[in-house]
């Protein structure tokens, strides 16, 4: 799960200043590093680093970075370390300079087979991220095979398995391109007549766009110095009905991702967390004194359930917005660290209080158990926990960190065996038809993490460790 943005002006030559703009509003998807690309129509000039946007990109640095064209990217890691090496965008050299970048959301499913086609046909890879492999694919076949880069796209879109929003971009033109299944967000909109692209649509909400839509599974937009008009979807690539394939939209997109000022998936994000909440809190029929929320992302949910049961729902616990993500920390020490640095309860607040702590999800379980010890220590009376998710139990191919289930409490201990861990006095997680009630076409949606119903079947090294853990899998 990272975050994109594309710009397009026909009269300004400030697309960067925009695309960061843009990428302010999707620092949330993406802590890791950042980058852009510009294109001035005669070349394409790129800044990238480790950091958050507004270190790296400084008024001095947007200077520099002057082109009516622009797309840039927030990195969180799923494939490849946590090195500048691995961040986006990439720029992709051919004997004529450097004149095409790539970004891209997702996760490629077969990487290691296309990686090794394209190796054999005396194409190199400088890093072990999706992006370049998309865009080496589509300069491949455009450069060599002579392909026009739309049909590269279409052979790509045939030939790659798994999930990628994208922008492409050249010295002249916008490529904005989804795979079929449509896994990640990706939003289009106008500003005047400007084109701006993003993962959500909070981002172009700062650029004040108009007529957004998203971008169909499939399609494939250009965005020319004339005109802007779209290529192709997904009843041209696969012509026979028979081998039409459905949409399977992230549902964790909408539980914990996305920012609640987000519309996508055709949902609003907040109000699908209310829902959320509201079926947790009908499991309940014992009333608490208070409903506190693991700020930011359950904060909706935890709403929604208080407006249920019609108890009181406060801030008890105060997020330091300094820190991170903790879900999406390259690692489990820096996970725990973060957790101390990043919340601090209301003093004298939870003193001899029944309290109904809400959370999206468990994933490691080590979060969430630092939280209620924390709480306890500063006088809670009880403490129960509500799950704004089905227990994760099988890992993510498709964008999220989560490569080994061996990583995932659910997948190695019963509910009642969280429960003790966290040391909560009751648990309860939603149930999968519920959050299926929570939004309007539920048969659109991914829920492999959940039920380990993988759209796409996984092959090699992923399809035995599935396996071998599915013989395992605790009841």
């Amino acid at each position: 799960m990272c975050g994109i943005v594309g710009y397009y002006s026909r009269k300004e030559d400030n697309a960067a200043e925009h695309a960061t703009q843009a990428l302010y509003s999707e620092q949330h998807r993406g802590q890791e590093s950042t980058g852009i690309v510009v294109s001035n129509g005669k070349y394409l000039r790129m800044h990238k680093s480790m950091g958050y946007v507004k270190e790296v990109f400084t008024t001095e640095m947007l200077h520099k970075l002057s082109g009516f064209s622009a797309i840039g990217h927030v990195r969180y890691p799923t494939r490849g370390q946590s090195i500048i090496e691995n961040a986006q965008p990439y720029l992709i050299e051919t004997l004529s300079g450097p004149i095409y970048a790539i970004v891209s959301n997702g996760d490629i499913v077969n990487y290691d087979e296309i990686t090794l086609e394209l190796g054999k046909k005396g194409v190199h890879f400088t890093s072990k991220n999706d992006g370049e492999l998309l865009g080496r694919f589509i300069v491949y076949y455009h450069e060599r095979e002579g392909m026009e880069i739309t049909d590269a796209i279409k052979l790509l879109m045939k030939k790659i398995r798994g999930a990628y929003s994208s922008a492409f971009l050249t010295r002249d033109n916008l490529y904005i391109f989804r795979d079929i299944q449509g896994f990640r967000p990706l939003i289009i909109g106008e500003i005047n007549s400007d084109f701006a692209v993003a993962s959500e649509s909070c981002a172009l909400d700062i650029l004040k766009a108009d007529n957004m839509r998203e971008v169909e599974p499939g399609e494939i937009i250009v965005i020319t110095p004339k005109t802007k008009y779209e290529i192709s979807h997904k009843s041209e690539l696969f012509p026979n009905p028979k081998d039409e394939v459905k949409k399977h939209h992230c549902i964790f997109e909408l539980i914990y991702f996305a920012r609640p000022d987000s519309y996508q998936f055709n949902e609003y994000v907040y109000h699908v967390r209310h829902k959320i909440g509201a079926k947790l809190a009908s499991y309940d029929n014992f009333d608490a004194d208070v409903v506190v929320p693991v700020p930011d992302s359950a904060n909706f949910i935890a709403q929604g359930y208080a407006n249920k049961k019609k108890i009181p729902f406060e801030m008890g616990l105060i997020r330091n917005h300094y820190v991170g993500r903790t879900f999406i920390r390259p690692d489990q020490y820096m996970r725990d660290e973060s957790v101390n640095q990043k919340f601090n309860p209301l003093k004298d607040f939870f003193t001899g209080k029944e309290v109904v702590v809400v959370d999206d999800s468990i994933v490691r379980g080590t979060t969430i158990r630092k939280l209620i010890r924390m709480i306890r220590r500063v006088g809670a009376k009880k403490v129960h926990l509500r799950i704004g998710s089905p227990p994760v139990k099988h890992s993510c191919y498709y964008g999220i960190d989560t490569p080994t289930r061996e990583e995932l409490i659910a997948n190695n201990m019963s509910v009642e065996q969280i429960r003790e861990f966290v040391e909560a006095d009751s648990l309860k997680y939603l149930k999968i038809e519920d959050l299926r009630d929570c939004v309007q076409s539920p048969g659109n949606f991914c829920y492999a993490c959940f039920n380990g119903e993988y759209p796409i079947p996984l092959r090699g090294r992923r399809a035995k460790t599935e396996a071998k853990l599915q013989s395992v899998e605790v009841e």
